[in-house]
């Protein structure tokens, strides 16, 4: 992660634009003291190497700043953001991991039939295309043509909110609707979530049916699998207790991979539904030239990333009982 702030840091700096005059204010009446003034409170006059210096300092205490153009403290306005994308993520994720398991399992038991052809079809056009283009292609159907989904402009409907204010307990709206019993707004919180949670989840469901798919075939060529065909087991028994079990490494490391592109992937997509996460916060910090605000994103994101992936090493255990005796 030191590496990853380091980057995006020595990227920042190289930017040809001098980012003190918008941090005083952005007009023209900004005076020349006024400029020397934020360029001491953020060490701007200093080396890059120096300005480095002093954001790790302050990373290794805790401490992610101050925004230079909101004057808020970034680890506030994080804390606030990132319940949204991580409730979106959550959705998206779930859906991937349904919807890719069950279809690489019916494509790898129907090998060379007509699911199977439609399957990866389907697979290989979802990863090819786009999400912003989709993003704009759901919102244009199921919103302007069908109208079956609300607008997309956030994640909630603030005229409803206003109706039915929603008392906040953890941070994550949807279940705090839940704990509250709210009812009107955990279904227009849902309703929100369905077309930036879709878009967000074609990638990773497309790549997780494929690698679910190629894993199942490899499994079920066992010699193992065809001892429990011969002692008479039902197929079922044969394909989700023996093949799938086995197969699932491979679909476990390609998920905890899905949850980078649920970060990334986000980006775009919270900017095009209007969608209140880190995503979106990402976007506004780099249109404003926002260094620290978007390096504390940066911090956040490979966090998530790397805490991901440890889970996932944690889970191989669980699946293959040889990793945890290795």
């Amino acid at each position: 992660m030191i590496g990853v702030t380091f980057l995006v840091f020595v990227i920042a700096v190289v930017v040809p634009k001098d980012p003190a005059f918008l941090w005083a204010g952005g007009t023209n009446v900004v005076t020349e003291e006024q400029l020397a003034a934020v360029r001491t409170a953020y060490h701007l006059n200093e080396p890059w190497y120096m300005q480095y210096w002093w954001y790790l300092t302050n990373i290794l205490q805790g401490n992610l700043g101050v925004s230079p153009v909101r004057h808020v403290p970034i680890a506030l306005e994080l804390a606030a953001y990132l319940p949204n994308s991580i409730e979106l993520g959550i959705f998206a994720l779930m859906l991937s991991i349904v919807v890719g398991i069950s279809t690489g399992i019916v494509s790898a038991t129907r090998k060379d039939t007509a699911v199977d052809h439609a399957s990866r079809l389907s697979s290989l056009s979802l990863v090819s295309m786009p999400n912003f283009w989709i993003a704009i292609l759901m919102q244009w159907i199921f919103y302007y043509y069908l109208g079956w989904l609300p607008d997309p402009g956030g994640n909630v409907n603030q005229t409803l909110l206003f109706r039915y204010p929603l008392h906040t307990i953890t941070g994550f709206n949807t279940l705090d609707a839940l704990l509250t019993g709210n009812w009107a707004i955990f279904g227009s919180l849902i309703q929100h979530m369905i077309m930036p949670g879709l878009v967000i989840a074609f990638y990773p469901t497309a790549v997780i049916a494929r690698i679910t798919r190629a894993s199942m075939l490899e499994v079920m060529s066992q010699d193992f699998i065809r001892t429990a065909r011969a002692y008479g087991l039902q197929e079922k028994i044969v394909v989700y207790k023996f093949a799938l079990k086995n197969a699932m490494i491979p679909t476990t490391t390609t998920i905890g991979l899905a949850v980078g592109w649920l970060l990334t992937g986000s980006v775009v997509v919270e900017t095009i539904f209007y969608w209140p996460g880190i995503g979106r916060y990402a976007v506004d910090a780099i249109q404003n030239f926002d260094f620290p605000s978007l390096i504390g994103y940066v911090l956040v994101a490979s966090l998530l990333y790397a805490t991901a992936n440890l889970a996932v090493d944690i889970l191989y255990g669980f699946i293959d009982p040889r990793i945890r005796q290795g």
